[in-house]
């Protein structure tokens, strides 16, 4: 008889934060931080392959849910407008990556401690 071996076993977490209904998580931190380094919503969404409409919608959702603006928009112009993360969008970001890797690491220790982790 040919035991099989096991391929090795990782743990995924994805963190969502619900109210109503999810309004945070990956995606969203993902959209924040190409925000910081665009400046910009549109350009931010376009390089997730997202419409600039469903960038602002999720936006609007995060902030009424959390009860802040994540962003500080200005508008276009000569020179185009402009968006950047408030303090609180800063600190959202910041937060969520941080209890992302606290997760995902206690995730990994348990998965260690089970059946599948001596393999």
């Amino acid at each position: 008889m040919i035991q099989e071996q096991m391929q090795p076993v990782t743990v995924r977490v994805k963190l969502t934060l619900c109210g109503k209904e999810k309004f945070f998580g990956p995606g969203v931190c993902e959209l924040l931080e190409r925000i910081r380094e665009t400046g910009s919503i549109q350009a931010a969404a376009a390089s997730m392959e997202m419409s600039y409409s469903k960038a602002w919608k999720i936006l609007k959702r995060a902030e009424q849910e959390m009860g802040t603006e994540l962003i500080t928009r200005v508008s276009g112009g000569k020179n185009g407008g402009s968006s950047t993360l408030t303090k609180a969008g800063e600190e959202t970001v910041r937060v969520f990556r941080e209890i992302e890797t606290k997760v995902t690491e206690h995730a990994g220790e348990l998965l260690k401690a089970s059946k599948w982790g001596d393999k």
